[in-house]
């Protein structure tokens, strides 16, 4: 038997608490205005209204805001009901509404739970927001003070992991032994739309806006995006407060007649424990995994062809076969470039889907788990000179251009 669709007020109560659980409360007028601007996407403004003042009477009723000449003020349960449902580490006073709306209300809504002071005074910033919307995202360390640079290397060694298929956790430890570029090409593969972004920063950004479903990364477009998904997945049933329910849900709820969702769920890979799960949890920031393989191009590539990521061995197996047919040398030094090898892999095996950087990257990987063995340019001359540039992979102070062959 499906269950019975929560009312829209009921949803929304406890956003309506927060909005008048801060220093002053909040009238009528005010908390229409000032709440309805996140979901305004989901209902019209009569529509909106109704439920406030539904919310707003059942709030009182239930002993959680009096109503003192049409200026509503938490009562003490309502302060604490509001403190739990932003998860706060001890109950306190709110501060005002742009404040709890840009810290706590924007923590809430990305999965944040008991965080501390600092990391709620980085959401102010724009770096700090988008930082923290690709961390949680992303699965990596949350941390406050974390660098363009830094966050880029780590988001490497995702998008390697991804290119395996998630099948492996790579050597690669924090991922600073790959150049800038290298790194930041990687890393790229990350978006819905891999790309090289130029700089480090520029890639955190268009990181944290696909995640939050922002046509920019500007910080108020961020928290807007940020906020109205919040309420679109409140709304929808992903997202349950942490205080218990009202009493009157149950029976208002029966009777509740369900708006459409704005869009259906995209699956998540069943191997996929980055974005798709991250984002999953808080429901507020798009997964990258969501209906994405593992650089985030999908499940298809455009021919239809479903894509089937290579494991570590797979990975090797193919490579040194290919690589046997364009090895050079002599004897016991036979090698290929890596440039000659890539284009008979991507041909060869289009059900992997690797871009150019993932199949470097890969070697690699593969070189240091001793699965094949690179190799680098001895000598150069102007005869091969587009195939050396061509096959360069820089990794710490070494700069490989062959795959070894074996007889």
């Amino acid at each position: 038997m499906a269950t019975a669709p929560i009312p829209a007020h009921a949803a929304l109560r406890d956003l309506v608490l927060v909005r008048i659980a801060v220093d002053g409360g909040a009238t009528r007028v005010e908390t229409i205005r000032d709440v309805g601007q996140m979901v305004s996407h989901r209902l019209s403004p009569g529509e909106w209204r109704q439920t406030a003042e539904a919310a707003l009477a059942e709030l009182v009723a239930d002993g959680l805001a009096d109503d003192k000449r049409g200026r509503y003020l938490a009562t003490q349960a309502g302060l604490a009901r509001a403190a739990s449902y932003l998860t706060l580490r001890k109950p306190g006073p709110l501060g005002t509404w742009a404040t709890v709306r840009d810290s706590l209300v924007i923590a809430r809504a990305l999965g944040l739970e008991a965080e501390s002071a600092p990391k709620l005074k980085a959401l102010a910033t724009p770096e700090g927001l988008r930082a923290l919307i690709v961390q949680k995202a992303f699965g990596l360390p949350r941390r406050v003070k974390s660098t363009p640079a830094r966050l880029r290397a780590e988001l490497a060694v995702v998008a390697l992991e991804r290119a395996f298929g998630n099948k492996i956790k790579t050597g690669l430890g924090s991922g600073t032994g790959l150049s800038a570029k290298a790194g930041r090409l990687l890393a790229g593969q990350l978006s819905r739309r891999p790309r090289d972004f130029g700089s480090d920063s520029r890639l955190i950004a268009a990181l944290a806006a696909e995640q939050a479903d922002a046509v920019q990364p500007t910080l108020d477009v961020l928290r807007t995006s940020i906020l109205k998904r919040f309420v679109s997945e409140t709304l929808d049933g992903g997202t349950t407060a942490a205080a218990p329910a009202s009493p009157r849900l149950a029976a208002s709820s029966a009777a509740a007649v369900a708006r459409p969702p704005a869009g259906s769920p995209r699956p998540v890979a069943a191997n996929d424990t980055g974005p798709g799960a991250g984002a999953a949890a808080s429901g507020a920031v798009a997964g990258a995994g969501a209906g994405t393989g593992p650089s985030g191009r999908g499940n298809f590539d455009p021919g239809g062809l479903t894509l089937v990521r290579p494991d570590l061995e797979a990975f090797v197996g193919e490579v040194i076969r290919h690589a046997s047919r364009f090895a050079e040398g002599w004897p016991g030094n036979r090698k290929a470039f890596i440039s000659h090898v890539w284009p008979s892999i991507r041909d060869g095996r289009p059900e992997w889907g690797l871009s150019e950087i993932e199949f470097k990257c890969m070697l690699v990987e593969a070189h240091r788990a001793g699965g094949l063995a690179l190799a680098s340019a001895d000598l150069k001359n102007k005869n091969n000179i587009k195939d050396l540039q061509d096959s360069a992979i820089s990794y710490m102070n070494t700069v490989w251009h062959y795959v070894r062959v074996e007889d």
